[in-house]
């Protein structure tokens, strides 16, 4: 018997491996235009077609979930592998990483993001340390918490925060954050085949917003790989999830005045690309870095602590950040607080100007 499971699991581990990364022309095969909760949905369907060991759980999942992301996956693999949960986020995370543990994949989810800090005890102390603390003889690598973070229009400040620079402090933990569709399935089943605990924010602006030809088929994309979108030659500008759209209108409008603006997408925060952003630097000699959630302690004061070491004579111009403000996040005021396309024009224009 442990024999036949041990073939079962390398038969697995294999068709994975064999799966392998799609480039952005493969990624393009057999595509249909769908919005990014669809997307999601596409990929839960795969993770949980393909592996027999693969539960998806969470607060309301079972029909569907609040933006219908899980939808029809219970009726079709059954109430024992998609389930719902009590409503306690320590406990949906408690319980994901026993489920792990034991060498499943446990697809959890956080109704909000806002709502992940009950569990940060245990992804923190709990998934990030299990294989560390064991000496590498046991792991949670199974594990992937999804969770819709940032501003949605009306959200206020229950619903609508941006919690990822709590999690890129922590050592043994993933941090995911997609930009479109396309973007969304390859890198959530990324997410859930790698053998690290993951957290996988999905920008909730976009689930229905952002519409792209995404391939039908099982594909991933690679994890800590940043993509250079546009090619640029006066800045650098950095950025992830929902911000990338806001961060491309700006180089349009900048464009327009003669400034021609790299763009990047981050993808995964951590571990993230620094190869990447350091060599579009040491090329622009300038650097923004954009993201929805608080300047103070957000990942983007690491990203330019880092390349002011690593670039310190190749910069031209102090670095720019462009985020949320250190206040709560507004309800009726959230339009001055979001780092909004003029704002980043402007920073553009003062940094290339410097």
């Amino acid at each position: 018997m442990a024999t036949a499971m041990a073939l079962r699991v390398i038969r697995r581990k294999a068709s994975i491996a064999a799966r392998g990364f799609s480039s952005s022309c493969e990624a393009e095969k057999a595509a249909k235009p769908i919005n990014l909760f669809s997307a999601i949905n596409q990929a839960l369907h795969i993770a949980l077609d393909t592996d027999p060991r693969a539960y998806v759980f969470g607060e309301d999942v079972r029909f569907g979930g609040v933006f219908r992301c899980t939808t029809g996956l219970a009726d079709r693999f059954g109430r024992s592998r998609v389930f719902n949960t009590p409503l306690c986020e320590q406990g949906i995370a408690g319980f994901a990483i026993g489920l792990a543990a034991m060498g499943n994949r446990a697809i959890a989810e956080i109704q909000f993001a806002d709502y992940i800090y009950p569990a940060f005890d245990q992804l923190v102390n709990e998934a990030a340390k299990f294989r560390y603390r064991s000496g590498n003889e046991f792991n949670c690598g199974g594990l992937t918490i999804r969770t819709p973070y940032g501003a949605v229009g009306h959200g206020g400040h229950y619903h609508s925060q941006s919690p990822e620079s709590f999690f890129c402090h922590v050592p043994g933990l993933k941090v995911v954050i997609p930009r479109s569709p396309q973007q969304a399935k390859g890198l959530l089943l990324s997410c859930i085949r790698d053998p690290n605990p993951s957290i996988f924010f999905e920008p909730k602006w976009l689930y229905r917003l952002a519409v792209e030809e995404v391939p039908e088929h099982d594909y991933m994309l690679p994890l800590s790989e940043a993509e250079v979108i546009r090619q640029g030659s006066d800045i650098t500008l950095v950025g992830w999830g929902a911000q990338l759209s806001v961060l491309e209108q700006a180089c349009v409008e900048a464009a327009k005045e003669g400034i021609s603006c790299e763009l990047i997408d981050l993808r995964t925060l951590i571990p993230w690309d620094k190869e990447t952003v350091e060599a579009s630097v040491r090329k622009t000699g300038k650097l923004l870095v954009s993201h929805e959630a608080p300047v103070t302690g957000g990942f983007g004061a690491e990203i330019s602590a880092s390349i002011a070491e690593s670039c310190f004579l190749r910069l031209e111009a102090p670095i720019a950040r462009i985020c949320g403000l250190d206040t709560p996040f507004p309800l009726v005021y959230e339009q001055f607080y979001m780092p909004t396309k003029n704002k980043i024009l402007d920073a553009i224009k003062a940094t290339v100007n410097y």
